[in-house]
């Protein structure tokens, strides 16, 4: 994510494009839905589980996590033996509180959801557990999790822990080549570090929010980051790159993104970084899913929207954990007080924005509908929070 303010008329006037071609916004929007439900189809994956977690009192937030994974049938089928890989999210190297609360209270991954994680994936009989983010620094990701205040060392004694800071090779020799097996929305394929396909498990740990142009920002928005600003910023073919993934979302004619279709003329983000999330959801397949409901902010994904919305402070308090990126989304998408997750662009929360989660769904990588995702342990009605997008 560009660390620039997201400003309220630079906001307004995007949106008052796409007021001007409403009818063809409705018109792509309804063969989408239309689409997707003729696609539909049963999803074995397409369980969530809900505990509630009203702290990161490190006992609390254990017990949320074996509470979700017994409501799902235990994860040692899935992860004995191998190595995990975690996809945090720091959206950024600035850790100054916000909203008067500490980064992980508030907009980026908390050092208590990610340890008490590691520790119950290696009860489960994890071999290797890896933890992977690209950031905006050439240092070290342990280096810069210390930083924000992680206990690096505590997280490293709970067996073979290791870290990469994904913004370039790091420490692969060259880049991975994944494809996207669906027809690709914008992308054919992407080039990613190494870390992202030499793993067994793919994991996605994010936080519950709103994003200015992707309407929520959960486990399947996480993985935008999984893009290496060395190739896909806006200092593309420079392996000291550390500048935001600007080129994704407007259009660079200075800069060929790889993997990128023929074609593709959309400057709008609000256009684009939908589709680049389904298609990097296709190439990536999520594994395990995991939304830090516990405490969040509402209104954007991190104080870089404050002018573009009002930013609070929200404790949903609840942990939400599934198996197939859709269908966790989803249910975390109802949770924040949107009763359907599947309306067309229009609606809040993707009142300015493509549906992604619908368009998912469209593309066979798992069901966004409620009625066919099996949730378990607490209710959505119960523990629904209202955001206030």
């Amino acid at each position: 994510m560009n660390q620039h303010a997201c400003s309220r008329r630079g906001f307004l006037r995007t949106t008052s494009l796409f007021a001007a071609g409403v009818p063809l916004a409705l018109s792509s929007a309804n063969r989408i839905l239309a689409a997707a439900e003729a696609s539909g189809k049963s999803f074995s994956d397409a369980k969530v589980a809900i505990a509630a977690c009203k702290t990161y009192a490190p006992k609390e937030v254990r017990a949320a996590y074996d509470q979700c994974f017994d409501l799902l049938g235990g994860v040692g089928s899935l992860v004995k033996g191998k190595t995990v890989t975690i996809k945090i999210n720091l959206t950024g190297t600035n850790f100054t509180p916000f909203l008067d609360r500490p980064v992980g209270e508030t907009y980026m991954t908390h050092p208590a959801t990610a340890h008490a994680l590691a520790a119950a994936l290696f009860k489960a009989g994890a071999k290797r557990v890896v933890f992977v983010e690209s950031t905006q620094s050439r240092s070290s990701l342990e280096s810069t999790l210390a930083l924000a205040d992680w206990d690096v060392k505590a997280l490293s004694s709970l067996g073979d822990v290791q870290f990469e800071n994904t913004r370039n090779l790091g420490s692969g020799k060259k880049y991975s080549h994944i494809k996207v097996p669906t027809e690709g929305l914008m992308f054919s394929s992407f080039d990613v570090n190494h870390r992202y396909v030499d793993t067994d498990v793919m994991v996605s740990l994010c936080k519950l929010k709103n994003h200015i142009t992707a309407g929520v920002t959960l486990t399947m928005k996480n993985m935008f980051g999984i893009t290496p600003n060395s190739l896909y910023g806006d200092e593309a073919g420079n392996e000291n790159a550390t500048a935001g993934r600007g080129p994704l979302h407007n259009r660079n004619d200075r800069i060929q993104l790889p993997g990128i279709k023929e074609g593709i003329t959309s400057n709008n983000a609000m256009w684009r970084v939908p589709r680049i999330i389904v298609d990097e959801q296709a190439a990536r397949p999520l594994h395990l899913c995991v939304i830090d409901g516990i405490t969040s902010m509402s209104g954007g994904e991190g104080p870089w929207c404050r002018n573009a919305n009002p930013l609070t402070f929200t404790n949903p308090g609840v942990l939400i954990v599934g198996l197939n990126g859709v269908s966790t989304d989803a249910v975390g998408t109802a949770v924040m007080g949107y009763p359907d997750p599947r309306v067309v662009r229009g609606t809040k929360p993707f009142g300015f924005c493509d549906n992604h989660l619908l368009m998912a769904e469209q593309a066979g990588l798992g069901t966004a509908d409620l009625s066919k995702i099996d949730v378990r342990g607490l209710l959505i009605e119960k523990v629904k929070y209202p955001y206030n997008i």
